[in-house]
C-alpha cells in the first residue's frame, strides 16, 4: 500500500477551509486535538503505509502490535483524510458537548483500539471459515472505523429522525447499516470489515457491556489516584460532576446543600427587603456625601427573630 501523490493536497485545503468556517474557538478541545493529530501524521507520517496498516498477517502473526495504534492515524491520501476528518469534525462537536471532553476522550481512545481488535477478529474469522488466506493479508488504514462507532453512539444519543442516504430517507437507527452497504458498493476500495468493526464496537457500547466496563475502569482509576472525598466522575449519558467517596455502601452523587440565606436577608421576604431598601435609600439622601455607603440590612438579633416569626405566622 503506497500513499498516492499528494500534488496540491486539495482535500487538505478543503479541510482547513471547513475548520476555519466552523471557527477554531467553536471546536471542543478533544475534537480539535484529534483533527490536529490526524493532519500531523498525514503530513509527517511515522512510517510508510505498508508499515502502519493493520492486517492479521502483520499485526497478529508477526506480532507488530503497534499497528493497532498507528493505523487509525494514517490515511491513504488527502481526500481520504478530508472525508474522515470532516465527518469527525461534526460528530466530535456533537458528542463532545454531550458527553464532556474527558469522557469523550476516553470513548474515542477506546473505540480506536477496539475497532482495530474487532477488525482483526473479523478478518481472521473470514479467513478460517471461508478458507480464504487472502483475508489475513488485507491491510487497512484510516479513521473511518472509529467514525462508524461514533455514528452508532451519536444516533443512540439522538434517536428518531431520518437521514438521506443516496437520495433515500433512512431512519437514524438504520443509517449506519445503510451507509455501510452504500460505501461498499459505490467505493469498492474501502474496507468493509473495518467499517463493520466500527459499527460492532458502537453497538457494544450502546447495547452491550462495553459502557459498564468503561465506567468500572474509570471508577477504579479514580480510586487509585490517592484522593479521598470528592472525585470527578464520568457519566456517559452526558453529565459530569463530583462524587463523594464512600468506602462502605454505594456512592451518592453530591447534591448542593441548602444554604441559609438569612445571614444576607435578615429573614425578610423579598417584599420586606425591597421596602426596607427604599426606606434606607430615602433616609440616606440626607446623610453626608463623605460617609461610606452601607451594604446589607442591619437589624438587631431581637428584631431579626421577630421578623422571622412574623413571616412564618403569615404562611
Amino acid at each position: 500500500m503506497q500513499r498516492r501523490s499528494r500534488g496540491i493536497n486539495t482535500g487538505l485545503l478543503l479541510l482547513f477551509s471547513q475548520i476555519l468556517h466552523v471557527g477554531i474557538n467553536n471546536i471542543p478541545p478533544v475534537t480539535l486535538a484529534t483533527l490536529a493529530v490526524n493532519i500531523w501524521f498525514f503530513l509527517n507520517p511515522l512510517k510508510p503505509l505498508n508499515n502502519s496498516c493493520l492486517s492479521v498477517e502483520k499485526c497478529y502473526q508477526q506480532k507488530d502490535w503497534q499497528r493497532l495504534l498507528l493505523s487509525p492515524l494514517h490515511h491513504a491520501d488527502d481526500w481520504h483524510l478530508y472525508f474522515n476528518m470532516a465527518s469527525m469534525l461534526w460528530k466530535g462537536i456533537s458528542l463532545e458537548r454531550r458527553l464532556g471532553s474527558r469522557w469523550f476522550a476516553y470513548v474515542l481512545s477506546t473505540f480506536a483500539l477496539l475497532t482495530g481488535v474487532v477488525y482483526l477478529l473479523l478478518q481472521l474469522a473470514c479467513a478460517e471459515f471461508m478458507d480464504e488466506p487472502g483475508f489475513r493479508k488485507n491491510c487497512a488504514v484510516g479513521f473511518s472505523g472509529v467514525l462508524f462507532a461514533l455514528k452508532v453512539l451519536n444516533n443512540h444519543c439522538c434517536p428518531g429522525g431520518f437521514v438521506n442516504v443516496l437520495g433515500f430517507p433512512v431512519p437514524n437507527r438504520f443509517a449506519c447499516w445503510a451507509e455501510l452497504l452504500a460505501i461498499h458498493f459505490f467505493s469498492p476500495g474501502t474496507s468493509f470489515a473495518g467499517h463493520l468493526a466500527g459499527i460492532l464496537v458502537g453497538l457494544m457500547y450502546t447495547h452491550g457491556p462495553l459502557k459498564k466496563i468503561m465506567e468500572t475502569c474509570a471508577g477504579i482509576f479514580s480510586s487509585n489516584t490517592g484522593y479521598s472525598g470528592q472525585q470527578y466522575y464520568f457519566n456517559s449519558s452526558g453529565y459530569s460532576g463530583y462524587q463523594d467517596h464512600h468506602p462502605y455502601g454505594s456512592p451518592r452523587y453530591s447534591e448542593e446543600a441548602p444554604r441559609n440565606y438569612d445571614v444576607y436577608t435578615a429573614g425578610l421576604s423579598e417584599e420586606e427587603q425591597l421596602e426596607r431598601a427604599l426606606r434606607a435609600s430615602l433616609r440616606d439622601q440626607g446623610n453626608s456625601r463623605n460617609s461610606p455607603p452601607r451594604y446589607g440590612i442591619l437589624l438587631s438579633p431581637e428584631e431579626m427573630r421577630r421578623q422571622r416569626l412574623y413571616r412564618f405566622d403569615r404562611q
